[in-house]
């Protein structure tokens, strides 16, 4: 192949370009150093490790280590980015705790509106069944000023005698209150639909958060195999 031809010099000068211009990142520098021995060796070399450390971790240069004069460039750019790694991990974890910890929350208030839907369905209920009474109390009473048989009206004047507070006060406080059940219930039906769209939204984001393409797809016998590949990488790392 005619790239083999080129010298190193030239092969250096790629990969400075391409690390000074931000186009060349730690994963292209790999990939490169696993396609020959030759350009493994080249990508190897302090000074392009080197830049691309200061590239990425800038705070490496004005906050050196005391390792950092006995290991080479490739193996602190190793050790910082394990450590950005863990740092990241770490902060994923917090935001998974805090997206779980709102939906919980989500969940909790559901359910005491859901708790407060039904109390109000029921008093909205027994309200009706008792404006109903009423209205067919006051009914009983007009019917006593007109002409009924006798029997009929013993029996509603009867029922009118029972009754310690006007009708009318009474229909009209239960009627007051039978609206003010349907209102209560209006509202916590949107307040119950928009605290349901929230926590379905925290739910997609909490599954987004936890989509993880490998672990969705790994195979049955996945502890094996997975034992058996790091053991091989181990080996080509080595």
């Amino acid at each position: 192949m005619c790239w083999l031809l080129l010298p190193d010099e030239l092969w250096r000068r790629i990969l400075e370009i391409g690390i000074e211009s931000n186009g060349f990142s730690y994963k292209d520098l790999c990939c490169v150093s696993i396609s020959c021995r030759r350009l493994h060796r080249l990508s190897s070399e302090e000074p392009l490790w080197n830049r691309l450390l200061f590239s990425d971790y800038p705070q490496s240069q004005s906050h050196p280590s005391s390792s950092s004069s006995s290991s080479s460039s490739k193996s602190l750019y190793r050790l910082r980015f394990e450590r950005d790694k863990e740092r990241r991990i770490a902060a994923h974890r917090r935001a998974v705790l805090r997206k779980e910890s709102q939906v919980a929350e989500h969940s909790r208030r559901l359910k005491d509106m859901k708790t407060r839907l039904a109390q109000e369905t029921t008093k909205a209920t027994q309200t009706a069944q008792d404006l109903s009474n009423l209205r067919r109390l006051r009914q009983a009473f007009v019917a006593l000023n007109v002409w009924q048989p006798e029997v009929v009206r013993g029996r509603q004047k009867q029922m009118v005698e029972q009754s310690v507070v006007p009708a009318e006060c009474r229909i009209h406080a239960l009627e007051m209150e039978f609206k003010l059940c349907k209102q209560q219930i209006l509202g916590l039906e949107k307040s119950y639909k928009d605290e349901k769209r929230r926590l379905d939204t925290a739910k997609e984001e909490l599954a987004s958060m936890k989509y993880h393409p490998v672990q969705e797809h790994k195979p049955t016998s996945g502890g094996e195999n997975e034992h058996v590949k790091r053991k091989k990488l181990k080996i080509c790392n080595s």
